[in-house]
């Protein structure tokens, strides 16, 4: 069950303010990502500025002590990632990588903070040892306000949060709501299995809204396309899924399973397998899946210490499964719409890995540590941030591929110094 708090001051303010009054000279918003809320709300009756002794504790000036990370999320457009600590959050810029701003507070932890492009309006969930909110609520944050201006409550433990123009979507452990941004209205309940990483992903373009989380089955992947009020369920493996990720439209899906030997791309429609690729032969977690903007590209981050890229031909004239067989596997679950009958007399005899795409170009790393992969703005180049408080941005050869180039290195927690 989720409540709405009641807010002292109006609950949706302009993000556009008078840019004089603004308290962050380092982030300029994108004017074309930031949200109208003029258009979505009714006129607020104007109150003057008052004292609210119930409002959240003001941001102090600089850290008391070095900050420990807690999570790391990169905003919609892969153009800014924000950076959870054990005493307040950070926003900070890809390319040219740098810090925005910071907000730290008096010991109070952040275990989750979601950005809306680059608009002032943020999700906050507490996190730490010391959680500056109870881990059980969203507070919507309005940082040229420097306060939570709102609130949503929950009877378990806030699990993700993901932010669009139109909606506020929070993950618990075996349940998705779906809520209107406007007024905080609930318009939606997703039962799912459980669901301790808040494995969830939304569209971004405003004329598509498609969500997908966990089913209700292990393996199983749910598709709520809201536009064309049709729910799709997709068995992607036999295994449990650890990792998933849509395009901007929501019309393709990457899902990954906890083998991670496989990653397996999807029509979110139909829920036909289009194409499946191989990280590598060895079981592996894997952290996160990136799209390109133009979904040419497919990056991959696993605890194997290796960032992988792979080109992607969904949209090639002759279907994947015509060109190789992608489900000789004992992690699959599902067969492509035709069998790929080129295959049948090779059947054991070559080795299984054998008939998967393997990666175009890959990035080395410290094995073990988390790290999660965006593509910057630069044509062929990914970002790689890791909770050891690494920052790469690298670049690959799409036509030789191999070893990608590092082209920057640095530690955030430490923004000045270049590794």
């Amino acid at each position: 069950m989720a409540t709405l708090s009641a807010c002292a001051s109006p609950p949706w303010p302009n993000p556009n303010p008078n840019p004089n009054s603004n308290p962050n000279p380092n982030f300029h918003p994108d004017q074309s990502q930031t949200l109208d809320f003029d258009s979505l709300m009714p006129p607020q009756p104007q109150t003057p500025p008052h004292h609210d002794p119930s409002a959240s504790p003001e941001p102090s000036p600089a850290p008391l002590a070095p900050s420990s990370l807690l999570q790391l999320s990169f905003n919609q457009d892969q153009a800014c990632f924000a950076a959870a600590t054990d005493n307040g959050f950070r926003i900070y810029n890809c390319d040219p990588f740098r810090e925005l701003f910071r907000r730290e507070f008096d010991g109070g932890g952040i275990g989750h903070v979601e950005m809306l492009f680059r608009c002032n309006i943020l999700a906050l969930v507490g996190g730490g040892s010391n959680p500056q909110y109870p881990p059980n609520k969203v507070m919507i944050w309005d940082d040229h306000q420097g306060k939570c201006i709102g609130e949503l409550s929950f009877r378990a433990a806030v699990r993700g949060v993901r932010l669009r123009r139109d909606r506020i979507i929070v993950v618990v452990e075996q349940k998705i709501f779906v809520y209107n941004f406007a007024d905080l209205k609930l318009m939606h309940q997703i039962e799912t299995v459980a669901n301790p990483k808040g494995l969830c992903a939304v569209s971004h373009l405003s004329d598509s809204l498609v969500l997908a989380c966990p089913g209700l089955h292990k393996g199983q992947i749910r598709i709520e396309n809201y536009a064309q009020k049709k729910t799709k369920f997709i068995s992607a493996h036999d295994s449990r899924i650890a990792c998933f990720a849509l395009t901007l439209d929501g019309q393709l899906i990457a899902t990954a399973s906890t083998k991670g030997t496989l990653i397996r791309i999807f029509d979110t429609d139909h829920g036909t397998l289009l194409q499946e690729v191989r990280r590598g032969a060895n079981a592996a977690e894997i952290f996160s899946l990136a799209f390109s903007s133009t979904a040419q590209w497919l990056a991959v981050s696993s605890d194997k210490g290796t960032v992988h890229v792979f080109s992607l031909k969904v949209n090639s004239s002759v279907p994947e499964h015509e060109k190789s067989q992608s489900s000789s596997n004992s992690d699959a679950a599902i067969t492509p719409s035709s069998s790929s009958r080129s295959f049948i007399k090779f059947k054991g005899v070559l080795p299984k890995y054998f008939n998967s795409e393997w990666s175009v170009a890959k990035f080395h790393l410290n094995e073990g540590s988390h790290y999660i992969v965006a593509f910057g703005l630069q044509k062929n180049t990914v970002i790689i941030i890791g909770m050891d408080g690494s920052f790469y941005r690298c670049e690959f050869d799409p036509g030789h591929g191999g070893e990608m180039t590092q082209l920057e290195h640095y530690n955030f927690l430490k923004p000045d110094t270049a590794l």
